[in-house]
C-alpha cells in the first residue's frame, strides 16, 4: 500500500487492521517509580459532567486511603482523566488494581444516574485498553508533568486559572483549600533512574 493514496479495503478489513496493530501497553511496575496515566471514555464523549467529575474525585480520594499509593497531581475532564501515582510496590496495589478501584464504581454510579434521568447510557464506560502510562524518571519530569496535568483546563479553555477548575489537584498545590484527595507534595524521595527490564 502506497503513502499518501486513499484505498478502499472494505469496512470489515479496516476493522482487521486497525485490530492487528493496535499497539500493547506495557506496563513496568517498578518499586518508586511514579507514573503519569491518562485514559477516556468510551468515544471521548464528554460523560464526566459535574456529577461524574465529582464521583470521580471522590472515589479517587477513597481508593487512595484504601489502597495507600501515593498521588502527586490528577485532573478530571468532560472525556478523560490524567493521573500521577506512584504505587506502594511492591507490597501495595499495582496500577492496574489502582484503576480497576476507581473506574469501575465511577462507570457504575454515572452510569446508573444516567439511566435515572432517562439518558441513553451504552454498554461502555471507559475506552478499551490501558490508556497510556508513562513511568517518570526524574524529577524535572515529575515537575513537567504536575504542570501539565493542572494547565490541561486552561489549555481547553475550560477556566482561565487552573485554580479554577475544581476537579484537580491544581488548588491543592497552592495550598488552597479544596474538598478532594490530599496530595502528595514533594516528601517523597526523587523517581529512580532508569533501569527497566523486559
Amino acid at each position: 500500500m502506497e503513502l499518501g493514496r486513499v484505498v478502499d479495503i472494505g469496512l470489515g478489513s479496516w476493522f482487521a487492521l486497525c485490530v492487528s496493530i493496535r499497539k500493547t501497553l506495557r506496563r513496568y511496575e517498578i518499586p518508586g517509580h511514579a507514573r503519569f496515566l491518562t485514559f477516556s471514555t468510551y468515544r471521548r464523549e464528554p460523560t464526566l459532567d459535574e456529577h461524574g467529575r465529582t464521583v470521580f474525585a471522590d472515589q479517587l480520594a477513597w481508593t487512595r486511603t484504601r489502597l495507600g499509593f501515593r498521588l502527586f497531581a490528577w485532573v478530571v475532564m468532560p472525556e478523560h482523566v490524567h493521573l500521577l501515582v506512584m504505587p506502594d510496590l511492591p507490597e501495595g496495589a499495582d496500577v492496574a488494581r489502582i484503576l480497576s478501584a476507581i473506574k469501575r464504581p465511577v462507570a457504575t454510579s454515572v452510569r446508573r444516574l444516567g439511566r435515572e434521568r432517562g439518558l441513553a447510557t451504552g454498554d461502555r464506560f471507559w475506552q478499551a485498553g490501558g490508556g497510556y502510562d508513562r513511568n517518570i524518571f526524574s524529577e524535572d519530569e515529575l515537575v513537567e508533568k504536575i504542570g501539565y496535568i493542572h494547565d490541561n483546563p486552561v489549555r481547553r479553555g475550560l477556566v482561565e486559572v487552573s485554580t479554577d477548575w475544581p476537579w484537580s489537584s491544581a488548588r491543592a498545590w497552592k495550598r488552597m483549600d479544596t474538598l478532594w484527595p490530599d496530595i502528595d507534595h514533594r516528601s517523597s524521595p526523587p523517581p529512580p533512574s532508569r533501569e527497566v527490564s523486559d
